[in-house]
């Protein structure tokens, strides 16, 4: 979950992607639950890591 936080503070997710990855993954008990997530849900949160990476690549020396 604090990935997920990470991303809503830097802004990459809005507040209610997070609420609703969040709700899912609370939801989804199990790894094949959580692949199950909805698609537009899916491509917030990838484009969010893609993004989060490159931010992360941006602050190292």
């Amino acid at each position: 979950m604090q990935t997920l936080d990470d991303m809503l503070s830097l802004h990459l997710l809005t507040p209610a992607q997070h609420s609703d990855i969040r709700a899912w993954t609370r939801w989804a008990k199990t790894p094949e639950k959580i692949l199950e997530m909805p698609p537009h849900l899916w491509r917030a949160l990838e484009l969010a890591s893609v993004l989060m990476d490159v931010e992360m690549d941006e602050r190292s020396p």
